[in-house]
Parts: C-alpha cells; sequence; structure tokens
C-alpha cells in the first residue's frame, strides 16, 4: 500500500539542497509528486508531497531526519484524501500596499469558508507613482455552489482602490 506524505523542508540557502532530499526519497523508492520551493531572506523553503511504499516509509522518515546533519530541516506529516465535490478558482489582488493587508484578505477568504490552496504575495513600487503596491494570486477551493459575487464584493469593500478578480481555474 502507498502512503502519501507531505514534507516541509527548511535550510539555508545553497546549492544541492533539493538533490539531496531528491535522493534520499529515490533511495528508499518514493516518488516524488508535486512541489512548491523558494529562496527568501537567505534560506531555502520547500513543502512536497511524495509517494511511498508502506514498508518503506520508517526508513525513508528517519533518513530525511538524518538531513538535519547536513543543516537541512525535514519535517513530515501523513497525508489524506480528499473526497467531497469542490471547484478550484484562481483570485487576484492588487492594491496599495499597507500593513495587515495580507490579515484583511484572508479574514474575508475565511468568513466565506474558503480553502486557500496555494497563496504567493508580494509588494512592488507602481510604474508611474512609486507607490508601495500590494499584489496576491491565490488559488482556492470552494463548495460547487459557492457565491463568487459575494467573495468578490466583500475583498473589495476592504478598500476603494482595491481590485479583485475571480475565474474558475483551469
Amino acid at each position: 500500500m502507498l502512503i502519501s506524505f507531505v514534507l516541509t523542508v527548511i535550510a539555508d540557502d545553497k546549492p544541492g539542497i533539493v538533490e539531496q532530499v531528491a535522493s534520499v526519497i529515490r533511495e528508499h523508492q518514493g516518488n516524488w509528486l508535486e512541489s512548491r520551493m523558494a529562496t527568501m531572506a537567505g534560506k531555502f523553503a520547500g513543502i512536497l508531497r511524495i509517494e511511498v511504499a508502506e514498508d518503506n516509509s520508517d526508513n525513508l522518515i528517519a533518513a530525511l531526519t538524518a538531513l538535519t546533519e547536513q543543516g537541512i530541516e525535514v519535517r513530515t506529516e501523513r497525508g489524506t484524501a480528499e473526497q467531497t465535490a469542490t471547484v478550484h478558482l484562481t483570485l487576484s489582488v492588487i492594491g496599495n500596499d499597507r500593513p495587515g493587508i495580507v490579515q484583511e484578505v484572508t479574514s474575508v477568504l475565511a468568513q466565506h469558508q474558503v480553502n486557500v490552496q496555494e497563496l504567493i504575495t508580494g509588494c512592488f513600487a507602481a510604474e508611474m507613482s512609486a507607490t508601495p503596491t500590494f499584489r496576491a494570486e491565490a488559488e482556492l477551493e470552494v463548495p460547487e455552489d459557492f457565491d463568487q459575487d459575494g467573495l468578490a464584493d466583500d475583498l473589495e469593500s476592504l478598500s476603494d482602490e482595491l481590485m479583485v478578480e475571480i475565474r474558475k481555474a483551469i
């Protein structure tokens, strides 16, 4: 029987981190299914999903934990299967940056019982004015009968200059 695991990885950024993790997974006959990885503030951070035969899982987890000796912290969590009928949406938000904007946006999402699958945020200087501008891109999971217009209205009510676009994910 195959077991699904979600791994989180963090280390001081340096070449070879992904290769070391991938080698351990391969050595224990694991299958790397999907991942998201980035470098921020001198740290490498990643999250990935793997599958491995139940017979190999304990040895794999021990080998991943041993990567601590190379400065790579790996945490493993057993995954669960999803069985509900849902729709995936893509959300884009852009507006003037201010402290608390991420909390405000995510509070509205939580009020609407939205499951955030992926969230990417950033700040940049607007082209003409150099005004600090906030941007968020999110992949959302919602029930089939979800009210997209209600979510858009509530997000737009956070600020007059906030632009919101919600569309079905492809």
